[in-house]
């Protein structure tokens, strides 16, 4: 096995382990009733493709450590991807999010296995919610049956508990101030507990921990991973509305379909006229949107520059990053990859 995994045969090896974990979990369910094939498939859909970004970051926070490389960290660094997958059908289903990588979100695509339910809409976004519940409890059981020693499993279980509260907290946030008066600093609250922190920083974190990081180690990793994790969801916020679809695989109307608190819309809404304002109130939130109105709502955003000081956001908040890795000593190896994963999660089309 490589001592310095490129991404590439990372990704391989996080595939591989949670292809065999999966179907493996899936002949348990099945062993059950196979009437529950329909939930089956939505797993094996929710887990068989990403980036791996979340179980790299968890890797080479172990390898920030001083730590080798290890299959059993692997495996452990697996389970932040099925979070990532339990977090991403919730969320598809609070957003009724109709596309995922392409596909039908699972609350979509599980509408016909209940098309003799009296309410099969309901029906099928009631088996979303419990498939994103199994993968979440797949992920800690996935963790602690890692095969890593059970005194460096203890160092890191509390900070699952930091993780699942702040996970929560940022998609309650979202929803209680979805269609709000646009705000960029809640809109950036927002934007660090739903999605910086699970992706970047509690990933670092939990591998650090598992590999026994000092108090100055984790502050540092914090240092890095939280401005790098915001400027994963700015990127994603500007793809969402001027990203191609067949690349990002989601539609590209949804942000302003349900009024999204993003930083672009919030900066948008705050350089914008009278008028651009009334304008946009009747754009946003209306639950569809067309062509000519999400055109619009680009032509709006391009004349306050809301896309140029997203990326402007978006490039400082990589600075920050690179100049806290700087100040960390680090093995060489794990300060090349961090410093390469910082770019890949940032400098991307999809």
């Amino acid at each position: 096995m490589p001592d310095h995994p490129g991404r590439a045969a990372f990704k391989a090896r996080v595939d591989d382990v949670l292809l065999h974990f999966v179907e493996e979990e899936i002949d348990h369910l099945l062993a059950v009733d196979g009437d529950l094939a329909p939930v089956a498939d939505r797993l094996r859909i929710a887990t068989n493709r990403g980036k791996r970004l979340r179980a790299a970051f968890c890797y080479w926070g172990w390898r920030a450590a001083g730590q080798p490389d290890s299959d059993a960290l692997v495996r452990a660094a697996a389970a932040m991807e099925l979070v990532h997958a339990a977090a991403v059908v919730h969320d598809d289903l609070i957003d009724d999010s109709p596309l995922r990588h392409g596909l039908p979100t699972a609350h979509v695509a599980l509408r016909a296995a209940v098309v003799a339910s009296p309410r099969p809409g309901a029906a099928a976004r009631s088996l979303a919610m419990l498939v994103g519940d199994l993968l979440m409890s797949w992920a800690g059981q996935l963790f602690t049956a890692c095969g890593l020693p059970a005194a460096y499993l203890s160092r890191a279980r509390p900070l699952w508990a930091v993780l699942a509260r702040e996970l929560v907290a940022g998609e309650c946030l979202e929803i209680l101030r979805t269609g709000a008066h646009p705000d960029t600093a809640a809109s950036l609250k927002v934007i660090r507990y739903k999605t910086a922190k699970y992706t970047v920083e509690h990933p670092l974190h939990i591998g650090g921990a598992l590999g026994g990081a000092c108090e100055e180690l984790r502050e540092a990793l914090s240092d890095y991973g939280l401005p790098l994790g915001e400027a994963f969801q700015l990127r994603d916020d500007l793809l969402g509305l001027f990203g191609d679809p067949a690349r990002t695989g989601k539609a590209n109307t949804d942000d302003i379909a349900v009024h999204r608190p993003t930083a672009l819309l919030a900066w948008t809404w705050q350089e914008a006229t009278a008028t651009e304002r009334a304008e946009l109130g009747g754009l946003l939130g209306n639950g569809t949107t067309d062509a000519e109105s999400l055109a619009r709502v680009r032509e709006i955003m391009h004349r306050t520059r809301a896309p140029a000081r997203i990326e402007e956001m978006i490039g400082a908040r990589v600075r920050a990053a690179l100049d806290a890795l700087d100040r960390i000593r680090l093995p060489a190896d794990a300060a090349r990859a961090l410093s390469d994963l910082a770019r890949a999660a940032t400098v991307r089309l999809h």
